[in-house]
């Protein structure tokens, strides 16, 4: 007997991107995941409420998590203020019924924002059931040279957050242990992203199994301690050359995700 720990398992809507927000829902529908991470980005779709809850609603797929316009490209999205943009996705968190805001650590150049994130994120988390996850992030790398675009730091376990999300795509480009800073993260790792990676400079966000991170060994350590947050699957899938490569792909990261979560945990015969 195995038994399955509590985690579930999510599609974020970035995993189909170039196609629409709309299309997540569907595919996580069809292949069974166990609900969706919206990334709120330039898809208008993906800004509105109500359409979201009735793409949930229609195709009965919960919304798990909302993760904030924090890239270069949603600088505009939910207004330029950065705190705005974490107050509405707090608010949409808490209308579709999701339990995790899913929020990078600001830019260097985001020099006021940067000073108060530590402590305005707690002030914020305090006001709400939902828990803001702080991503780890990577330095940014051209040919020889590092530039570290992140305050107060890429890695987030070096400041105190109620909540951690990591990503293993993120741990590849940052060259960093992901074993590792799950144990410095404990009990305060509310929310994974799933992906793999080589190394390189790249974000490159690989399917499950196809790069050199530990993502099964992460799995297995997940369900070991009873881990009970999220574990969305967030790929690259730009380059599949039909909806139905790009469909298998995130069916075998699916696949890949539900095995190595019940591999480790043996229930004895009695």
């Amino acid at each position: 007997m195995v038994r399955i720990p509590d985690a579930k398992v999510a599609l974020s809507t970035a995993s189909v991107y170039p196609e629409s927000t709309a299309t997540a829902f569907e595919i996580a529908a069809r292949l069974g995941y166990d609900g969706v991470e919206v990334m709120v980005w330039t898809d208008p779709v993906s800004q509105d409420i109500e359409a979201l809850r009735r793409l949930s609603d229609y195709h009965e797929v919960p919304i798990l998590a909302v993760h904030a316009p924090c890239l270069l490209i949603t600088q505009r999205v939910w207004s330029t203020d950065p705190w705005v943009k974490l107050q509405r996705a707090r608010a949409a968190a808490e209308k579709l019924g999701a339990s995790t805001v899913v929020v990078h650590p600001p830019f260097r150049w985001q020099r006021q924002y940067a000073r108060d994130f530590v402590s305005g994120i707690w002030r914020m988390a305090n006001e709400t059931d939902v828990r803001f996850a702080v991503e780890n992030m990577y330095p940014w790398r051209y040919r020889d040279r590092e530039m570290l675009a992140y305050a107060p730091d890429w890695d987030v376990t070096k400041d105190d957050y109620r909540h951690f999300t990591v990503d293993l795509s993120h741990t590849s480009t940052a060259r960093t242990d992901a074993l590792h800073m799950i144990d410095r993260m404990g009990d305060r790792l509310g929310h994974v992203h799933l992906a793999d990676g080589n190394g390189s400079n790249k974000d490159e966000h690989l399917v499950p199994g196809r790069g050199t991170q530990p993502c099964a060994e992460l799995l297995e350590r997940l369900a070991l301690s009873g881990f009970d947050g999220h574990v969305v699957i967030e790929v690259n899938t730009r380059r599949a050359m039909s909806s139905a490569e790009r469909e298998a792909d995130l069916a075998e990261a699916l696949a890949f995700t539900r095995l190595h979560l019940a591999s480790a945990v043996k229930v004895p015969r009695r």
